[in-house]
């Protein structure tokens, strides 16, 4: 990977300088999509630039609880460098942090001179020059949703919903949100330009969903890194938590991680829509979506990514746990809006918050990138309420058997690559060891007074 050339680096210097930037913080998303960073004084922009930011690749080894999984690479190699060069094409101010540019960044192995094996950046551009050489460039829509916090010592976690009020969904205003969070929030991501539409309170008590403009794959899979990264951070000025956990509470319902997939062909046309074809959608649509169903176990595990995830799963919870799909139906795993045209798309429903952006988006395009190839067509769709055992599969039920089934789509798996798959089920497998080695609090309630 070259070095930004040394003119070009001056004017961003100057141009910063003349903005009142003298910080620049380099960012880029781990295994899990969390970011990872360094602050940069504006004087060193240029090393950074010429020779890269040092890390330990372990850092994508690295558990949320700052614990390094034994992941081949990391400790088995004597915890080696990765270089992170930042990428002065994303460099946008960050509207609430005076004098502080925010860009992302590029990760190298140093040893090879390729990108780090574990970057998800780089796993989606792999997977695009696929989509490239079918003559596709995926169109990604995302919907995220998060629970907003506030302190609570009274509180076994430390934290409660911002806001207990019920009944108040899709809703905007003090009502279901009575400090105006939802409108810093929208005016700060607007100002950080990542394509933030809209937003409104969603179904639970302090949950909240904000909408990203449509663009291609890569730019709507840093957009969201972005945005996630933005939230969690504007709610910590406030003193609050922001979670993107997939259900942070037993008596409220999940967060979901949307995506709306459509693919524009060599001449920039909807390569999704067909008025002569079934349901108005082109073969090229109907292939992406049954090869989407086809690898949905193995999908699972890069949209339900954590322990947790699957506790969102269930009847009557509006989060997809069949594999299946329907015309404008919200209750089947992937929807078809009623757009066509230009608008055609598919929406999958299945990830929850939790996942890494780039790994869902990734891992989206390339099931449906082996369908095409495959070229099958998708069962009949699904008419009325689903959730119905008899009609359609169950999904993977737990991250376990989640990952089992990754492990067992050599399909999908030699489309993300083998060093990749390595280390995320190395990584994975470890945290499903270790939440069954820890004891629960509802083990101790259950069981502690009576045996």
């Amino acid at each position: 990977m070259s070095a930004t050339p040394a003119p070009d680096i001056r004017q961003h210097q100057e141009r910063l300088a003349a903005e009142g930037i003298d910080v620049v913080r380099v960012t880029y998303p781990d295994l899990i999509g969390t970011d990872r960073a360094r602050d940069v004084l504006l004087d060193s922009l240029p090393t950074a630039c010429a020779h890269g930011l040092t890390f330990c690749r372990a850092v994508y080894h690295t558990s949320p609880q700052g614990d390094v999984v034994p992941v081949p690479g990391g400790l088995d190699a004597g915890l080696p460098d990765i270089h992170v060069r930042p990428d002065l094409d994303t460099l946008v101010p960050l509207p609430w942090e005076p004098g502080v540019a925010s860009c992302l960044g590029e990760t190298v192995d140093p040893a090879t001179g390729s990108p780090a094996p574990e970057s998800p950046r780089d796993l989606l551009r792999t997977v695009l020059a696929r989509c490239a050489e079918q003559g596709l460039t995926p169109i990604v829509g995302p919907e995220l949703e998060y629970f907003l916090c506030d302190e609570d010592p009274a509180s076994p976690s430390g934290w409660k919903r911002y806001s207990g009020a019920a009944g108040v969904v899709y809703t905007a205003g003090l009502r279901a949100d009575p400090d105006n969070h939802l409108l810093r929030t929208l005016r700060h991501l607007r100002d950080l330009r990542i394509g933030a539409t809209n937003g409104n309170h969603e179904f639970d008590g302090g949950q909240f969903e904000i909408n990203l403009d449509h663009s291609e794959a890569l730019s709507a899979a840093d957009r969201s890194f972005r945005f996630k990264a933005a939230v969690k951070e504007l709610a910590r000025k406030e003193g609050r938590l922001a979670t993107f956990m997939a259900k942070p509470f037993n008596d409220a319902g999940g967060s979901g991680f949307h995506l709306h997939l459509s693919c524009d062909d060599e001449r920039g046309k909807n390569a999704f829509d067909d008025p002569a074809g079934a349901h108005g959608l082109s073969a090229t649509a109907r292939h992406a979506l049954a090869g989407i169903l086809a690898h949905a176990p193995a999908l699972a595990a890069l949209a339900n990514p954590t322990v947790n995830s699957y506790k969102r799963f269930g009847p009557d919870t509006l989060a997809p746990w069949l594999i299946d799909w329907g015309l404008d139906n919200r209750s089947a795993m992937v929807r078809v809006p009623p757009e066509r045209g230009s608008g055609a798309r598919l929406e999958l429903r299945l990830g929850d918050a939790s996942a890494n952006p780039y790994l869902l988006i990734a891992g989206t395009i390339a099931a449906a990138l082996l369908g095409v190839r495959a070229g099958e067509e998708p069962p009949a769709p699904l008419e009325g309420y689903g959730y119905d055992t008899a009609r359609s599969a169950v999904l993977p039920m737990n991250l376990s058997d989640a990952l089992d089934a990754l492990e067992a789509d050599t399909a999908l798996t030699e489309v993300l690559g083998k060093d990749f798959t390595t280390s995320y089920l190395g990584y994975k497998r470890n945290e499903v060891e270790r939440f069954h080695r820890h004891v629960t609090d509802w083990e101790f309630t259950e069981y502690a007074y009576h045996l």
